[in-house]
């Protein structure tokens, strides 16, 4: 293959849209050509493999154990009503 500097690094598409793309003839496009396939060929193993960036997170480690706080101080009061200075409710008599 002779590479010729004076050819343009992109191309148009043969496809007949106004797309571009790398001309191997160019030294540039090929060396874009051959990174490119290389890149995306080193992405899908790493994909595969779930490895590099695409690696599973890392188990959380336990931490030791610790007893439950003591909640008797958090108990709750008998009645409490939602608006301050109401008057308490007024339940039928049981039986």
């Amino acid at each position: 293959m002779r590479f010729d500097d004076n050819e343009p690094v992109f191309r148009r598409s043969k496809w007949g849209t106004n797309h571009y793309e790398y001309n191997p003839r160019n030294p540039v496009g090929l060396a874009l050509t051959v990174l490119t396939i290389t890149v995306v060929g080193l992405m899908l193993l790493l994909m595969h493999n779930h490895a590099g960036p695409f690696a599973d997170p890392p188990e959380p480690s336990p931490s030791p154990w610790s007893p439950p706080p003591d909640m008797s101080k958090w108990v709750p009061p008998q009645y409490s009503s939602p608006w301050p200075g109401s008057p308490e409710p007024e339940y039928p008599p049981t039986p």
